[in-house]
């Protein structure tokens, strides 16, 4: 009797929005809130939410064609948070977007 195999099937591949072309002349839509867990430290909260601002960021300057951290200094940050509605970044946020896109 053959012995089961173990290997799982590979995923179909899919394409990075930083090799095909993505429309910014269409409104930004938000994605549906949640609420967050309850009983957590204020710290992680505040943690949290600037993560996701700064993965929104992230993605928004590289659908830009920003791809380098060299490329986004705090001032194309604050242009791309303008672009998609969102407060202008403090400056952990936006070393954070670098830091994002540099590991890009």
């Amino acid at each position: 009797m053959p012995a089961a195999s173990t290997t799982r099937p590979k995923a179909r591949p899919t394409q990075s929005t930083s090799k095909r072309p993505v429309p910014l002349d269409r409104p930004y839509v938000p994605v549906q809130k949640r609420p967050l867990p309850a009983g957590r430290p204020r710290e992680w909260y505040i943690d949290h939410n600037r993560r996701l601002k700064a993965m929104r960021l992230a993605i928004t300057l590289l659908d830009s064609g920003f791809h380098t951290a060299r490329q986004a200094p705090d001032e194309v940050v604050h242009m791309a948070a303008q672009l998609i509605g969102v407060h202008p970044p403090s400056p952990a946020t936006c070393r954070m977007v670098r830091a994002l896109l540099q590991a890009y």
